[in-house]
């Protein structure tokens, strides 16, 4: 089998391609597989909104679920199962990814439960327990980067355990997270663990930014309010990488730890699928391409890319002062932005957990009528 030329050259750029879904469908039929052969997918991404879509279609968790039930298992028993067997599949699938890259890709995320996003405690331990069930070096726990999952970032981190920082959307949020890896890798290296092992990504949001920036720019509704629309994603994920260059290409906190074997801690673009269908379907994957750098992309982005998507480069390095003008004329405009990012953060939380307690109600009817 043969890689998409579009999706070659992009990880030839140094972008590492991951998807962001997964189900038992594509462990079971071999479509994981198909894309690591054909799409040059290295790593993928889970959420709860991914693991609730996937267990609401179809019946491939029909003989699992019916079994759990058989054996008393609750709805969260159930989930965690569910799901943990899911990830440990999809780590197998990608261990040869995982080996060849020296552990940077062949990676799989989980996240732990969203309902613990503003409980440091809750997720510190819930990290551990998830990172024991699936049992793979290649696994990663997802964290949001809320004020209360930042400690629990450091703290996961001082354990040994590699972390995919999720739901930021500011370069100020993403800079305390950066902060947070540092002081992770800081006590593990005290506590004696191999910091080479430990591997993290900052997973930013894009298109997120741009829907919400986008509606307060039509409220505006000047011709130069109207003009600015679709730009706010790309020039923040850009200011993004200009803060991760200045911490960890040469940064005096990360030298030592370098020293030592530390990786630094990849920028990774999420939200990435279009959702205006008045912007290109590849805007978020081509504007983006920088090296070591992650794009995890739902299948439709990933397809859109291999069909038209036109890799010239690194479309980021020595970006940062226009983007910067960007966000000065946002802001010159009217656009409140530490507001956007607080509403955006507040309904990524509200959205996991939403899908959350729909996974956990599904689940309990299957659980039901398993039991009769």
């Amino acid at each position: 089998m043969t890689q998409n030329p579009n999706l070659a050259a992009l990880a030839a750029a140094g972008v590492s391609v991951w998807l962001d879904d997964l189900s038992r469908d594509r462990l079971q039929t071999g479509n994981l597989q198909e894309l690591i052969d054909t799409r040059s997918v290295v790593g993928v991404t889970t959420n709860p909104s991914i693991f609730q879509a996937a267990l609401s279609k179809g019946h491939a968790y029909d003989a699992q679920v019916k079994e759990l039930a058989e054996r008393g298992a609750d709805v969260d028993a159930t989930i965690r199962t569910v799901t943990t067997d899911d990830v440990r599949n999809a780590c197998d699938v990608l261990a040869k990814q995982y080996e060849l890259s020296d552990g940077v890709d062949g990676r799989v995320s989980i996240e732990v439960d969203p309902r613990l996003a503003h409980d440091t405690d809750k997720t510190i331990l819930q990290a551990i327990e998830l990172w024991k069930i699936v049992d793979r070096p290649n696994l990663l726990i997802k964290i949001p980067a809320t004020m209360a999952g930042l400690p629990a970032i450091t703290a996961v981190i001082a354990e040994g355990i590699s972390v995919n920082v999720t739901l930021i959307f500011s370069v100020e949020r993403h800079r305390l997270v950066m902060d947070a890896y540092l002081a992770g890798l800081e006590k593990a290296k005290e506590a004696g663990h191999d910091l080479s092992k430990i591997h993290s990504v900052a997973s930013f949001f894009v298109s997120r930014v741009d829907t919400e920036i986008d509606n307060r720019l039509e409220k505006i509704g000047s011709d130069e309010a109207l003009a600015l629309r679709g730009k706010a994603g790309v020039a923040n994920a850009r200011l993004a990488y200009a803060a991760y260059e200045e911490v960890f290409l040469g940064g005096e906190r990360f030298e030592p730890l370098k020293s030592a074997g530390a990786r630094v801690q990849r920028p990774l673009w999420a939200s990435t699928g279009v959702k205006n269908p008045d912007y290109s379907d590849t805007l978020y994957v081509t504007e983006l391409v920088a090296p070591n750098t992650v794009n995890t992309m739902p299948e439709k982005t990933i397809e859109a890319v291999a069909d038209h998507g036109v890799v010239t480069g690194d479309t980021i390095t020595g970006t940062a002062a226009e983007s910067q003008e960007m966000f000065d004329k946002l802001t010159a405009i009217g656009v409140d932005l530490p507001d956007v990012f607080t509403v955006l953060e507040d309904e990524g939380v509200e959205k996991f957990e939403k899908s959350w307690h729909e996974l956990l109600e599904a689940t309990r009817g299957q659980l039901d009528s398993a039991n009769g």
